[in-house]
């Protein structure tokens, strides 16, 4: 399991952020396309979107058309869309297969099993492998229409969305707080994530160019303290300040669970 012990006590720096591929052993959860078809062989829509996952992580999603994942393939792009209409489509098969790593991992539960807490925790660093396996997809999680309209990012899945709800109303959250969890939660998790996915130089908003941060450095002049502090601001804390903020945000929802709070709205009284 990736969630420390004890939260005080952090990871070894020349140890592999425990969520990342590295950290994991190296292994994804959707499987690659595998070598290229000769033709006879079987072509599916699972298979596609495994070669498109795949195709994304390489190449990058501005890479991503049908005629090169058919390429990819070793097949003609018409004979994608027997299983996928069009690049609209892929890309929501593609939002589906990256979630769907979630099931596949034995970390994440679908239920409480362990209480509500335990639950959140396993989840929300099972979202966070899914943004560090596959940073170039991630981004497609926040910008694709959902399943529903209410269904908000990362889960996407309405069967990941059953299951919180389920979790927290079963833990003693009332169904107003346990909608208020949620927003909480899922506002949580794409923030952080996709920002610790753009500090890669993943390309976040159609604006972006994907490519980083500028070599060429700013005038730092006049900003002594910054430039001071330089060796301490570079280092990347991002799986610590990820642990700290979850900590932080699972406190917060204990109190609205104990208080049954929920968002005020406008001037409506109790």
């Amino acid at each position: 399991m990736a969630i420390p012990e004890d939260p005080d006590v952090l990871p070894d720096d020349d140890e592999p952020d425990p969520d990342s591929p590295e950290g994991r052993g190296g292994a994804a959860a959707v499987l690659p396309a595998g070598p290229p078809t000769t033709g006879r062989a079987p072509l599916d829509r699972r298979r596609i979107l495994g070669a498109a996952v795949g195709f994304i992580d390489a190449e990058g999603l501005s890479a991503l058309t049908m005629r090169r994942l058919g390429a990819s393939l070793g097949v003609e792009a018409m004979a994608l869309y027997r299983y996928v209409p069009g690049r609209e489509q892929l890309l929501d098969g593609v939002v589906e297969s990256v979630i769907d790593e979630l099931y596949g991992d034995p970390d994440v539960h679908l239920e409480a099993a362990h209480g509500w807490q335990d639950y959140l925790q396993r989840l929300a660093h099972g979202v966070r492998r899914i943004a560090l396996a596959h940073p170039e997809v991630f981004p497609l999680v926040a910008t694709r229409p959902p399943a529903a309209p209410w269904v908000r990012p990362p889960l996407r899945s309405l069967r990941w969305v059953e299951s919180f709800l389920t979790a927290m109303i079963g833990s003693g959250f009332s169904e107003a707080s346990a909608v208020a969890a949620y927003r909480a939660y899922s506002s949580f998790l794409l923030g952080h994530l996709l920002l610790e996915v753009s500090q890669r130089g993943v390309a976040i908003n159609a604006h972006d160019a994907g490519e980083g941060f500028p070599e060429a450095e700013a005038n730092l002049t006049g900003y002594p303290t910054v430039v001071r502090l330089q060796e301490l601001l570079s280092i990347d804390e991002s799986a610590a300040e990820f642990e700290e903020a979850l900590e932080n945000l699972l406190g917060r929802l204990e109190v609205v669970r104990r208080e049954g709070r929920t968002p005020r709205r406008g001037d409506r009284r109790d």
